[in-house]
């Protein structure tokens, strides 16, 4: 089985095996083996990516030893995620096993105004019926 993550190169299909990270105060590439878990601002290369990888002139580049190949996903992490899933998915069998809940509010309710309103960057939209 191979790495679950795909190499952020376009239009590569291959395996990530290693992890770029940019340090721009230091003027730094960092390349090393691929990360647990995906980084907004890291990118996961393939083998070949990772070998032909430059860097913008008066950079440096700091290679960490790299895998020969993609990491195998764990299975026993996948089964606990299982676990926790179908433990979540269990209705308790009284009401004094009902964990606390933090951070519950009412459903929001649209304004009167007829078709939508914008709140912000999103949009509440009534009911079509």
């Amino acid at each position: 089985m191979g790495s679950i993550r795909q190499c952020s190169r376009s239009a590569c299909q291959r395996p990530a095996i290693a992890t770029l990270t940019y340090v721009y105060a230091d003027s730094t590439a960092v390349l090393g083996p691929l990360a647990t878990y995906a980084e907004p601002h890291c990118y996961d290369l393939c083998a070949e990516h990772a070998e032909r990888l430059t860097v913008p002139r008066g950079w440096e580049v700091m290679r960490l030893a790299l895998p020969e190949q993609a990491p195998v996903p764990n299975t026993d992490d996948l089964m606990a995620l299982a676990k926790a899933v179908r433990e979540a998915g269990t209705a308790p069998s009284s009401p004094d096993e009902v964990p606390a809940q933090r951070g519950l509010r009412e459903p929001i309710e649209p304004p009167a105004e007829s078709g939508g309103a914008r709140r912000g960057h999103l949009r509440i939209l009534r009911g079509q019926q």
